[in-house]
């Protein structure tokens, strides 16, 4: 294993993950180097801080849930050169060790952003084809969304201001203002993304839902009012 000249952070978001979180944490548990977890909580009733604290990771507890102040106080309780944005619900690929620790010791890579391609854990038609335009999207046109994990050196996280404090569209509000920087590019490994989304709704209307969002939101939209349409049954 190379010697890593430079220090890693996860900051986790969390609201009630306790029984996927652990799954994620045990991918993580692969990276042979020093290793910084923050966990953001945001209220959870069930065992999610116990099982963060049993890990060994910082567990820090946010008084809303509001996914974008979860995300910033995660990065200012880290120390890491670098920062690794995850969701709770996502799985790891077997190489993501070897891909980030030659990633952060490469030193162009501070220059960059980096983000997971998208894959779900269904084999349908219906998910092959998201998968497709999403990436296509995320490659075309630099435009990779939260769920994707989000890897940045911690000057230009910095340098362009960070996470705000928004309840929706935290990412694309950081990605749009990352992208009139930087070249955000593809780490070249998936990121596997949890279906529970889509479990109870067509993804064709889920996928006009979200778009239809972010254009209500780009257009001047407040956030909050967003958020609550989001989350509605």
């Amino acid at each position: 294993m190379a010697r890593l000249n430079q220090t890693l952070s996860i900051v986790i978001p969390t609201i009630n993950e306790a029984s996927r979180l652990s799954l994620l944490i045990a991918d993580l548990n692969r990276w042979h180097h020093h290793l910084e977890i923050c966990i953001c909580d945001s209220l959870s009733s069930d065992l999610t801080t116990f099982i963060a604290e049993l890990a060994g990771a910082k567990v820090v507890k946010v008084k809303e849930a509001n996914r974008g102040v979860q995300l910033h106080s995660g990065s200012c309780n880290t120390t890491g050169n670098w920062i690794l944005f995850l969701h709770a619900d996502c799985r790891m690929p077997k190489n993501w060790e070897e891909v980030i620790s030659r990633k952060i010791n490469e030193p162009t890579s501070k220059d960059y952003a980096w983000f997971f391609d998208f894959k779900t854990q269904s084999k349908s038609i219906e998910f092959n084809l998201l998968e497709l335009a999403v990436n296509m999207r995320s490659h075309l046109f630099s435009r990779p969304y939260g769920d994707q994990g989000l890897l940045i050196n911690r000057d230009l996280y910095d340098q362009i201001g960070g996470y705000r404090p928004l309840p929706i569209m935290e990412d694309l509000d950081l990605i749009e203002r990352l992208s009139k920087e930087v070249k955000i590019k593809s780490l070249g490994i998936p990121l596997y993304i949890d279906n529970r989304r889509w479990a109870n709704t067509n993804i064709i209307t889920q996928a006009w839902k979200n778009a239809n969002l972010r254009r209500r939101w780009r257009a001047g939209e407040s956030s909050k009012s967003l958020v609550i349409e989001y989350y509605k049954n």
